[in-house]
């Protein structure tokens, strides 16, 4: 399963001191880190695969998928507590969980550096992949591939902070024009703009799953730019555009993908890039580790976690605790419960057993790493799991929030008990569109919890405000909808970014 080769690491700092080409020099994967001229880069077909591969690699990376991810969009939700020990604040995520996080906390900071850290690769890659002389239909596709990572860093971006700096290419910072357009915020109209056509670009670019190699296992499809777009097109109510994608990738248009019968194996190694996912971060389980950075310790068990033989199972930090609100949330007999939130004192799929002493009274199950029964790579950091992006669950969801939107109450039905079936649930009792809507909303909380959602949905139903401020969060209408530009970035331009409301 884990099969994206060649994975490399390129130096570099925040996206506004990007040299004017990363053609001018190469760093090589392997381990004498030898530096390649300008010239033996494009001789060496190989190289066009590694500054896609590249893109892949921050995925990986701590800025971008951990801990201050998790902290923007978990812990700031109704879904997730800091979680820990209540001494342990984790830097900032007593911050996130109170809302009260400010232009200088961390996590506000590296999220917004991890992801431009991102779409600095992906522009390099597509600056420098067309110079290669290599097969057309491997280039188009590399060029896809970058093109679907820059929107999927650009969605987390947008989502985040409202208006951003839309950086389309490479910046050369000796260039007034260059530096202008970076210090400038686009509209988040003109940022859903641009990442439609990235994504429409990779669509008509990327094969489906089906055509890949199984050597490029985990590599962005067609299937993914669509399910992209169709989250892109949700977020802007474009409702009749997702109903169309999310029609197509159901009835087969974008590859072989269902959803799967038993909702826990998801989470297990063996229901990695199942006909579930339409996008996985791949961890690799070789040398040298390329897991995502710190992803499952930090949210392991906090505390004892052992095995029948008394030895330890695979614990953790204990943050992004999963709180009652969400336990209550669950209809009697949902089975997504059981898969989801694991409890003080219970015994785990593979017989671990945790503790009656820990920190936390609940741990997320989906972040949970068997040491014992899935090829542990005896690296608990870089963990060979893979993180589950995009998958069927919220493909037939969007499906069902459009068709009701749009008036098509039975369709929404329809694919909303799909899921509810899956869940092993009876059908929906919502028979208006009011009621349906509610419905779907919460069907999205238990279907998705825990995968970084919530408090983004929140936002976009416009019942932020009122759901966290009921739970006990301190949610100010007006405000706290975005988080703050960093304050570090607001220096950095000498004061032309302008700062959020209410920060």
């Amino acid at each position: 399963m884990k099969t994206l080769r060649n994975i490399i690491f390129i130096l570099s700092g925040s996206f506004l001191i990007l040299i004017p080409s990363c053609s001018d020099s190469w760093l090589d994967p392997a381990p004498e880190n030898l530096l390649i001229t300008e010239d033996s880069t494009f001789l060496d077909p190989g190289n066009a695969d590694r500054f896609v591969n590249a893109c892949y690699n921050q995925l990986l990376d701590w800025t971008e998928s951990t801990f201050s991810w998790i902290g923007m969009s978990s812990i700031t939700s109704d879904d997730a507590d800091k979680g820990s020990d209540p001494g342990d604040n984790g830097t900032d995520k007593d911050q996130m969980d109170n809302l009260t996080y400010t232009p200088t906390s961390l996590s506000v900071a590296e999220v917004w550096s991890g992801n431009y850290n991102g779409v600095s690769r992906c522009n390099q890659a597509l600056d420098n992949v067309p110079r290669f002389d290599i097969d057309a239909n491997l280039k188009a596709r590399l060029i896809g591939e970058a093109k679907f990572l820059r929107a999927y860093y650009n969605f987390n971006l947008v989502r985040s902070y409202g208006d951003i700096p839309l950086i389309d290419g490479l910046i050369n910072a000796d260039n007034p024009a260059d530096l202008d357009k970076a210090y400038r915020r686009a509209p988040k109209s003109e940022v859903y703009a641009f990442m439609e056509q990235d994504l429409r670009d990779a669509m008509n670019a990327l094969p489906t799953v089906d055509q890949y190699d199984s050597r490029d296992m985990g590599r962005a499809t067609k299937g993914a730019a669509m399910g992209l777009l169709a989250k892109v097109f949700l977020y802007e109510k474009k409702w009749q555009d997702v109903l169309d994608i999310t029609d197509q990738i159901i009835n087969g248009s974008a590859g072989s993908y269902a959803l799967v019968a038993d909702y826990a194996l998801i989470w297990r190694e063996e229901g990695e890039n199942s006909p579930e996912s339409l996008f996985e971060i791949q961890g690799r389980g070789i040398t040298p580790n390329a897991g995502v950075q710190g992803y499952f310790t930090t949210q392991g068990v906090r505390g004892g976690i052992k095995y029948p033989d008394n030895s330890a199972a695979l614990g953790g930090w204990g943050f992004n605790a999963p709180t009652e609100d969400l336990e209550n949330a669950y209809e009697p007999d949902d089975v997504r419960k059981a898969a989801t939130i694991m409890y003080r004192g219970q015994t785990l799929w593979d017989e671990a057993t945790i503790q009656n002493d820990v920190s936390n009274p609940r741990y997320n199950y989906k972040a949970y790493v068997s040491k014992k029964n899935e090829s542990f790579n005896g690296n608990d950091w870089e963990s060979n799991k893979n993180v589950r992006i995009l998958r069927m669950g919220e493909i037939y969801l969007m499906n069902a929030e459009a068709a009701n939107e749009l008036g098509n109450i039975s369709k929404a039905q329809g694919s909303l008990n799909a899921v509810r079936h899956r869940a092993q649930l009876g059908d929906t009792p919502a028979s208006s569109q009011a009621d349906l809507r509610n419905a779907i909303w919460k069907e999205r909380r238990v279907e998705l919890a825990m995968e970084h959602d919530r408090f983004f949905d929140l936002v976009r139903q416009g019942r932020a405000g009122e759901v966290l401020r009921a739970h006990g969060k301190n949610f100010v209408d007006g405000k706290n909808e975005v988080f703050p530009i960093p304050q570090s970035e607001i220096d950095a331009s000498d004061g032309r970014y302008a700062q959020n409301p209410g920060y």
